[in-house]
């Protein structure tokens, strides 16, 4: 008779709370390091192609890299009172800085009316260029319809 060699006992493996990356706040993986189970691309769409907005968003906010949102919501489910909204992963914080790290200019918008101030700014400036009129403070110098001659070297453009 053959033993099973992959017992449950060896298998078996449960997190409730545990140590996280130090850079990108996310759970360590792995029974070995106490680490939680992934939660892949894929499993990500089936959620959303189930409709489970709330359970998604608590995924891939406080039981992932929220760090501020981890604390408030196991405080706040020590204290018996409602779970507060979750706040901005830290996966997005280190995106923005490696974003401005390349010397692109990123400014995020955390409220709904700032973001419809700035749609209605860029359908303004939109509307105007449609209609050839410059809104923009910057004036422009010099001729920009032709270069001067020897512009662009000997040959011309």
């Amino acid at each position: 008779i053959l033993k099973l060699l992959h017992l449950v006992d060896d298998k078996i493996h449960a997190r409730s709370t545990g140590p996280y990356s130090l850079v990108t706040q996310q759970p360590l993986g792995g029974k070995a390091q106490f680490g939680g189970q992934r939660f892949g691309e894929m499993e990500v769409w089936a959620l959303e192609a189930y409709g489970a907005a709330h359970t998604l968003q608590e995924l891939l906010t406080i039981k992932s890299d929220d760090r501020v949102g981890r604390v408030k919501s196991y405080e706040s489910i020590v204290k018996g009172e409602n779970i507060p909204e979750p706040g901005v992963p830290a996966s997005f914080k280190v995106l923005l800085k490696e974003m401005q790290s390349l010397g692109l200019s990123v400014k995020p918008v955390y409220n709904a009316e700032a973001a419809a101030e700035d749609q209605d700014r860029r359908d303004w400036d939109e509307a105007a260029r449609a209609l050839g009129i410059n809104l923009s403070r910057d004036e422009p110098t010099g001729n920009l319809e032709e270069p001067p001659p020897g512009a662009f070297g000997r040959g011309g453009i």
